[in-house]
C-alpha cells in the first residue's frame, strides 16, 4: 500500500481515484499518522455471468414471495 501525504492527495485526488479504481489501496497521512485509507469499495468485486446467475437463482430459491405477486408489492411500495 502506498503512503501520501493529505496535501499531495488532495491535489492529485482525481488520479488516486484512478488508481484505486484499478485495485489500488492509498494510505493518506497527516504529519505522518494515517488519516484514511483509500480502497475500492467490497461490493466491487466482479463476478463472471455465470456466478451472478447462479447466485441470483440461490437466492431466489431461499426468497419465497408467498403467494403475493410482484406487481402486488410494487404497488404496495408506492403507499
Amino acid at each position: 500500500m502506498q503512503t501520501i501525504g493529505a496535501y499531495e492527495a488532495k491535489t492529485s485526488l482525481s488520479k488516486l481515484l484512478e488508481r484505486v479504481n484499478k485495485g489500488e489501496k492509498i494510505s493518506i497521512t497527516k504529519h505522518g499518522v494515517t488519516v484514511a485509507i483509500l480502497q475500492p469499495p467490497a461490493y466491487a468485486k466482479i463476478l463472471h455471468p455465470r456466478q451472478a446467475i447462479a447466485a441470483l437463482r440461490v437466492f431466489r430459491d431461499k426468497h419465497n414471495l408467498k403467494g403475493i405477486s410482484l406487481r402486488e408489492m410494487i404497488e404496495e411500495g408506492r403507499h
